[in-house]
This record gives C-alpha cells, structure tokens and sequence, in this order.
C-alpha cells in the first residue's frame, strides 16, 4: 500500500478554514478564519501555520487533501457561468414545473426555487430517445449546426445538454456536444448522460444544468490553488474529497464539479465513522457543528448513510421539496443553518430566532471585534460562560464580552424585556432545540429509535453543545474525539479513494435480464475504476453494488445492497429476498401480491480502509486535579453552576471528572453538564455518560 509521511488535509468552512498536518503519524491542527474574496490564501496561511507548528518544511507535504463549500455557495448565491440548457423538444419547462409537489399545502404564496437557467436560455432540439435507448426521432446535423451558431452568438460561458432517456443511449447527447466543442474548445460543455445517467428527468436535468453552471468557476478556483500551492513549494498532488466520501483528483472534480456539493461534511461524517469502528460502536448519530451549519449523520456498522439524491438550495428551512435535487452520490445527512455564528433575531411575535443568516468570518460574531454587531450563538455562549474570552481558537482570537453584551442587549433583550441572561440562554437552547428537531426527523425517516445511539461530537461548536443535545434526545453516551475541532480535516485525511458509477436500466424482476445486467456492470466497474486506480496506485480495491428497487406502481425506490457478482436469470428470488428485507427495515412491513421493480444500479470502487487499533474503552475512573473553578449555565438546571475546568490533556485514559466541568483545548470546549460525566479514553477520546448509566 501506497504510505504517504506527510500529508494534510483542508477543510473550507464558513467561517473557519481548518488544517490538519499528519507527519508519520503526528498531528498538527489548526483553524483560520475563511477568506472569502480569495479562499485559496486561507488554504495556504493554515498549512504554513501547521508545517511550522510540526517542524516540517513545505516542500516535505507529499498529499493534499481539499473539501470545499464553493460549489453549494455558488448554487445557493447564484454566483455561476452564464448558461445555456439544450433539451429535448416539450421539456424546456420540465425544471421550472418540478414535480408538481407542494411542500407547504396551504402556503397560498409558495415560493419555488428560480431555476438556474431562465427560460430565454433554455432551447430544444427536435429528436427523441426511448427508454430502452431505440432512436425514435434521429438528430437532425443541420439542426445541431443552427443550436451550436445560436449558442455561439449568445455568448455563454457553459451549455448543459440533457436529453430525454439518453441514461439508456447517449449518442444524440455525445453529437452535440461534441459539434459545441469542434467550434469552441474553450467552452464548458456537461452532458447528463456522464454527469448524471439515471433515469428521472427531473433529477437529471438539474444535476448536469448545476455542473455546467459551476464547472468553470471551480476549474478556475482549483487551478489557482494548485498554482500557488506550487508557488509556495508545496508540489504534492492535490485531491478532493467528493460527497460520497471518497478522493477524486483535482482534474476529475473539475470536470464533474457537482460531486463536491457536499465534500466538507462528508469529511467529518468519516471521521466520525472511524472512531465509531475503533470504539466497536454500531449505531452511531454524527454531530457536526461549526461556525455557520450543523451537519447530523447516521452511522451504521461503522459506515455513514450514503444517499443517491440531495438537495440544494432550500426556500423552505428543514422543508423536503423546497430545493434544487440532484442526483449525485452523496454522505446522507441533515443539515441545518445552527452553527456559532448564526444571528439571533427577534421575530413578528416576539420569539427569539436563530439562523439560518450567519455573521460567518466577515465581520463573524460582536465578539470577534471585527465590526460585527448581532448577537450570534457564539456571543451567547461567551455570555453563558462557556467560553474562555483568552483562549478561544488558542488564544489566536481574543473575545470581546462586551462587545457581546451590546449586542444582545440591542436586538433582544430590549425588544423582550428578557434579561441579558435570559436572552442568551433563550439563543443557545433554540439552536440546540432546532438541532435536536433535526436529529429526531433524520433518524425516524430512517426508521431509527434516537435513544440506542451514541453521539460523537466535533466540529468547533459541537462540543459546546452535545451534552444538551444528548438531554433533549434521551441519548446516555457521548463521544468527543481527539481533534475534533477540526474533524472534517482529520476526516480527509482517513477517506479512501472511490467512485461511484451509475446508470439507469429499468426491468420488472420477474422478467430479470441477468445478461443485460452483467454487461452494464462491466462498464460500471470499468468506468470506475478508470478514475480510482488514476490516484490509488498499487492500493487494494473494494466494490460495492446497490440496485435501486421498489414496488410496481410506486413513485419511489429503496436501495437494496447486493453481492458484486456475475447474476444468474434465478438470482432474481434472491434480489427479491434482499429488497424485502431493505423495506421492512424501513416501513416495518413488505406489500404482498405486488410485482418489484429494479430502475437503477449503483457500483462503487474504492479502495480498502486500514484496520483501526480497537480504543481502550474505560466506562469510569480515577479523578484528577482541576485547573481551576468557572461558573457556566446550565440549560438543564436553569441556573449558573460552579464548575471545574480541566485541559484535555490531563484527562489521560481511566481519568474522569463529574460534571459540571468544562474541557479546554486549542480547537474547541466541551460542556459536560450537571447531569453526565467525562471520562478518558485509550485513544485521547472523551466518553460523557450519564452518571446514572455510568458504572
């Protein structure tokens, strides 16, 4: 297996850009604040700060590892190329009238998502595909050479092309873009039949409509960051974290930039899954939370919950439909606009609010002192006594709790007549309620009971509040891991590289094609492979099949995890067995007398993850000496407690210390309230039990 010495990985937040350094087996980590107008220099001051930090030299760096938000901030700001749409004649409108679902039943002014590419910028082309891929309408070349003038003279930066059914053939699709590049090379050209090749127009035309839109400003981006990195002498490759979890080359990500929609997150929801494998921890709810979202995942036998579709762009907070999907591989979570930087506000009936705005890095919270005047969640806590004003981000950014003060007592407190206490109290128990609603929405769609899951915790914002998130939820056990500051960081750093290749096939089981099946799969694990093997040179490689299933007459599939294998037409009663299993997972019960159908399949190559060392698990322990005594509020009792501060390095394994206490480190503090108790772990971990379920 390939070993690296050196490498670091980089995780672009909203508000803090967060650097790990791994120097054969060493770590060193730190967080700077997110540069907005040039993300790249954030990158670049964060690995001098944590090559310096390690004693390592820049030219010593042999791997880089990059998760980004840009593309889910250019979607969501609008902030992309100017785009053209080519379509099949009669679907110009298709993402404009979406599926015709209505998220908020009697909202009588129901605001939709505007599509990316107005209609003036959307054009057909007269042809037609069928759904097993027979040509029912053949493309006109006179026809292709009037679209490529007509685009030509519009003056656009990037065409989309989506074709109906050309998941099952791509040749109409693959003609036009190729007549488009023949007269300008220079022009981004996205088809849907290689970003997106499933069936399901919808999905599929906003998937490749959303890469095109993209493509070039993150060709740019990632290019830039190369060259200074180069520039620097730091002259490693560089790779992406993709939002199925995996690494993808530079190159790669930027052809197919929508597979970073969620690259940052799934960081994180991977670092959390390997702790979850060294603690032997089957059921695992991951709780991310930084300065500006909060990202909660199901972990499963040590594997995140991975999804085919996701949203983007939300109208409607915490509202399924509201958005933009797409269908691109994908960590599944829930994400939601609650990190230490969302504002706190005072609505039409006097109810304290919280996010989604956020005060990001510029001008970030009151507290920072960098202009910023809304109270934010990091202001609350400061006020609550969570924070130390010396030591937060090490000392790096002093706190102003005055600053704090002012202004809660603008925009709320003298708009509630609430004390400056009461108001910020009211802050962080919204955000952690907003959180917890969150959390309960995610694990019951999944068919989960919350309360026979572990937390694990990290982010910059998580461990300041996962103790109240674990009493609202009914959760008895929370895991805070070394580094979780920078998780997502770590994260990167732990991902293997994959690829997930799909296409659209539908067939009815009991007319099973286990020939046609077996030749799709070839090109699938081909095509797959192409770009693992591209950057894992001499690694061991995994596959991993799901078919997408339901039953006939059904809007919607499951999917049903299968054996990678050559089928045999008989295979089908097992393909069966295992669908119904998948659903009486999820619905508790299987549907008699009706027929399944399989619409989609799904063959992901990666390569093998290292076996994690098993922590030394200790459940209680022997106290330590304090640093000293600090009061903090706890949300739970509703009133200021004495509490005792220890650093994170003295909680050595077989240490604790009952709550309240408050855990310093570089990164982050970790509340442990009245009611739990933190002990140390083998790896460096911090386990928080209630003190009832404890011994």
């Amino acid at each position: 297996m390939t070993y690296f010495k050196t490498r670091v990985g980089v995780d672009i937040g909203g508000t803090f850009t967060d650097v790990a350094l791994d120097h054969g087996g060493n770590l060193s980590t730190c967080k700077v604040l997110t540069n907005y107008s040039q993300p790249e220099q954030a990158i670049l001051d964060g690995i001098a700060l944590a090559a310096s930090q390690a004693g390592v030299g820049l030219g010593e760096i042999e791997q880089v590892i990059h998760g980004t938000t840009l593309v889910t901030n250019a979607l969501i700001e609008r902030r992309g190329a100017k785009l053209a749409f080519i379509t099949t004649e009669g679907f110009r409108d298709v993402i404009e009238m979406r599926s015709e679902n209505r998220f908020e039943q009697y909202d009588l002014n129901l605001t939709l998502p505007t599509p990316l590419v107005p209609r003036q910028d959307r054009f057909t082309l007269n042809e037609r595909m069928g759904p097993s891929g027979e040509v029912l309408l053949p493309l006109d070349a006179g026809e292709v050479q009037q679209m490529v003038q007509q685009v030509l003279d519009g003056g656009y930066e990037a065409v989309a092309i989506g074709l109906m059914h050309s998941y099952a053939n791509d040749v109409h699709e693959v003609a036009m873009a190729e007549a488009l590049q023949a007269e300008a090379p220079e022009l981004s050209v996205s088809i849907s039949s290689v970003i997106s090749p499933q069936m399901r127009e919808l999905p599929r035309f906003n998937t490749v409509i959303a890469n095109a839109y993209v493509q070039p400003q993150v060709a740019d981006y990632l290019g830039r960051l190369v060259s200074r990195l180069r520039d620097k002498g730091v002259s490693a490759p560089v790779y992406m974290l993709h939002s199925g979890g995996g690494l993808m080359s530079v190159q790669d990500a930027s052809e197919q930039p929508v597979r970073l929609l969620e690259s940052g997150p799934a960081g994180g929801a991977i670092f959390a899954a390997d702790f979850a494998r060294a603690h032997g921890l089957n059921k695992v709810l991951s709780f991310d939370m930084g300065g500006t979202t909060a990202k909660i995942c199901l972990i499963e036998e040590g594997t995140p919950k991975t999804a085919n579709t996701f949203e983007v762009a939300r109208t409607y907070r915490f509202k399924k439909g509201s958005g933009m999907t797409v269908s691109t591989p994908v960590v599944e979570m829930v994400e939601i606009g609650a990190g230490g930087g969302s504002i706190a506000s005072i609505d039409a009936m006097g109810r304290i609010q919280v996010g989604p705005k956020s005060a990001a890095s510029e001008p970030g919270p009151a507290c920072y002192g960098r202009g910023g005047k809304e109270p934010t969640v990091t202001d609350s806590n400061l006020l609550l006594g969570r924070l130390d004003p010396t030591f937060f981000a090490g000392g790096a950014i002093p706190l102003h709790p005055s600053a704090s003060n002012a202004a809660v007592t603008a925009r709320l407190t003298e708009l509630t007549g609430l004390s400056v206490q009461d108001a910020a109290f009211g802050v962080t128990e919204m955000v952690d309620e907003n959180m917890a609603n969150a959390a309960r929405v995610h694990t019951v769609e999944n068919g989960r009971d919350i309360e026979h899951f572990t937390l694990v915790g990290f982010g910059g914002g998580a461990p300041l509040h996962a103790c109240r998130l674990c009493e609202k939820l009914g959760i008895n056990a929370l895991l805070i891991p070394p580094g979780a500051g920078v998780g997502s960081a770590i994260g990167f750093l732990k991902a293997p590289f994959s690829y997930e290749a799909s296409r659209g096939m539908f067939q009815r089981l009991s007319a099973f094609d286990a020939g046609a099946v077996n030749r799709l799969l070839t090109e699938l694990e081909a095509e797959a492979r192409t770009f693992v093997e591209a950057g894992a040179t001499g690694q061991p490689i995994k596959t991993k099949l799901t078919a997408f299933m339901r039953y006939s007459g059904q809007g919607w599939e499951i999917p049903v995890s299968l054996s990678h294998k050559t089928f045999e037409d008989s295979d089908s009663a097992t393909i069966l067995a295992a669908f119904e299993d998948a659903y009486r997972v999820l619905f508790g019960r299987t549907i008699d007398g009706l027929a399944c159908e399989i619409t989609n399949w799904s063959l992901i190559v990666s390569t093998v993850l290292e076996d994690v060392s098993k922590a030394d698990g200790h459940r209680s322990g022997t106290p330590i000496a304090i640093l000293r005594e600090r009061e903090f509020y706890d949300a739970a009792l509703r009133r200021t407690v004495t509490a005792q501060e220890v650093a994170r390095e003295a909680l050595t394994p077989g240490t604790a210390v009952d709550g309240p206490a408050i855990v310093v480190e570089r990164e982050t503090t970790t509340i442990v309230t009245s009611a739990f108790r933190v002990v140390g772990q083998g790896d460096g971990s911090l386990l928080l039990l209630r003190k009832e379920t404890a011994a």
